[in-house]
């Protein structure tokens, strides 16, 4: 009678608790990785060489803040167009939420793209590039890490820009934007 008990209980609590009215970008995240229209990975900060280059204090600790990139790619193609749609419509709505503060919006050579912040004004939780082109796909990476903050992510940008990127574990992206 105790493990009914307790079993109901379990069911109770996760019932509730995934009672969320909007997905989060984890979520997100999880449930494409069904979808094989989706190339998903995670690339650990080693990759991007920063340890190798001279920096200032505030750079280090900047890059020390940095633990991995999250990077989700859907490549469209003529089969899968009306997926797209829904997944470009369903990633956009996540981003419009409360969670995220818009830093900026760009128009690139490859398409559109945003950045944007998860977090308050003095810690990110994380930093979201999500970018999309109608003929392409779309591309979604998260930066995660532990303690950054706004002033550190433009400290990080110069960091990167001075590093030597590992382009081998780049390549399934590359393939795709080039597409």
């Amino acid at each position: 009678m105790k493990n009914i008990y307790w079993i109901i209980v379990l069911i109770m609590v996760f019932t509730i608790s995934s009672c969320s009215s909007e997905p989060s970008l984890q979520q997100y995240y999880i449930s494409s990785a069904e979808n094989p229209n989706f190339m998903s990975f995670d690339l650990p900060s080693s990759l991007l060489n920063i340890e190798k280059v001279d920096l200032s204090e505030t750079q280090k600790k900047a890059a020390s803040s940095l633990k991995k990139l999250n990077i989700l790619a859907f490549q469209k193609s003529n089969d899968n167009t009306a997926d797209y749609e829904v997944q470009k419509v369903a990633i956009r709505s996540i981003l419009k939420s409360s969670d995220f503060s818009e830093l900026m919006k760009m128009n690139t050579q490859f398409g559109k793209a945003t950045i944007q912040l998860k977090g308050d004004d003095d810690t990110i939780d994380e930093i979201v590039i999500y970018g999309d082109n109608d003929e392409k796909g779309l591309i979604l990476i998260r930066v995660l890490g532990d303690d950054m903050n706004p002033a550190s992510f433009v400290q990080l940008m110069q960091a990167m820009e001075k590093s030597d990127f590992d382009v081998e574990g780049l390549e399934q992206l590359g393939n795709l934007i080039k597409g």
